[in-house]
């Protein structure tokens, strides 16, 4: 097996996969079964993992830091839902990616004395969480798909979340209180119309999501012990929205399969150009070394046109999981 191969695989069951698995379970549930256009995803993530890192550095222990991540999923959510879910859903997506880009640059802005500690971001207050590792010390895997036991610790946590999350979401849609949320997808008015308090619902909706995605950017935080501004980047939120597209929106399995295989192909892509480069059957007037991280994502960005060409609804979606109504 190529080492870009087994690079790869490890990319494709690590933390990021894990992590985005978790933050794109949430998404779908606001996106692919209620019809949210949650366009700051990255936001939730963001303050989960300052809540936490910033609550650990003022002296609690990291479970109480945890729970505060949760909340501030929680108040972020309200904050974004409150004013904008009486409106059309195109109101919810502008205020989400704009108050999220809002956010992180009042974080960066500080300076490092501050709460944030400004573009210093925080460090190395995640240590409670490797200290009760119950892993041995050692190395697990055939070659290079291996980790060591602290890394393993953290994917073994995340993957859990994960688990629990999609198994939560696929109660939940299977409940009354999943297919009135369907029904506001596919009308709102008519839901409304029957009686469902569509303002509740979909609140209620964006803010469970909201919680997931607080929760995967506390373990990519707590795996990386380091928080700041710089990685929160609106792009990661349509990293998110590629893994749930790629699996299926409305799919309970399809973004956790969407992540693996998004995270798999980028590293995948990523170790066969820089050892075409390496080795020369790749010319460096066509690429040098430089370039390879960045044209990864066009190979990567092309096979997303070919499967929204082919196959829209996703490797497990249904055709009709699209139909949103976006008034």
């Amino acid at each position: 097996m190529s080492n870009a191969l087994q690079d790869a695989i490890v990319a494709g069951i690590g933390i990021q996969a894990a992590a985005f698995a978790l933050a794109a379970v949430g998404l779908n549930l606001q996106f692919g079964y209620t019809g949210l256009l949650n366009f700051g995803h990255v936001a939730f993530m963001m303050v989960g993992a300052y809540a936490t890192a910033i609550t650990v550095h003022e002296g609690a222990p990291l479970y109480v830091a945890v729970l505060v991540g949760i909340l501030a999923g929680v108040v972020l959510g309200l904050i974004f839902g409150l004013p904008t879910l009486r409106l059309r859903a195109d109101y919810l997506a502008i205020v989400t990616i704009t108050a999220g880009e809002m956010l992180r640059l009042v974080i960066n802005a500080g300076g490092q004395n501050s709460l944030t500690q400004g573009p210093f971001g925080i460090q190395n207050f995640a240590n409670q969480f490797f200290s009760i590792n119950p892993i041995p010390s050692g190395h697990y895997g055939p070659g290079r798909v291996s980790f060591d036991y602290t890394e393993l610790w953290v994917v073994i946590v995340a993957w859990v979340l994960v688990v629990a999350a999609a198994l939560l979401v696929r109660q939940l849609v299977s409940s009354p209180w999943g297919r009135a949320v369907r029904a506001i997808r596919e009308d709102e008015d008519a839901a409304r119309s029957l009686g469902k308090n569509t303002f509740v619902l979909k609140l209620q909706s964006l803010v469970l999501g909201g919680v997931m995605g607080s929760l995967a950017g506390i373990m990519l935080a707590i795996d990386t012990q380091s928080v700041s501004p710089g990685y929160y980047l609106p792009y990661i939120t349509f990293f998110v929205y590629t893994a749930v597209i790629l699996g299926g929106p409305g799919s309970v399995r399809g973004p956790i399969v969407g992540a693996m295989l998004f995270w798999f192909l980028l590293q995948l892509t990523a170790g066969v150009l820089t050892d075409g480069v390496a080795s020369g059957w790749i010319p460096s007037a066509i690429l040098d070394h430089d370039k390879v991280l960045t044209f990864r994502y066009v190979l990567v960005g092309a096979a997303l046109i070919g499967l929204a060409v082919w196959r829209p609804q996703g490797i497990f979606g249904k055709r009709e999981e699209l139909l949103i109504d976006a008034r």
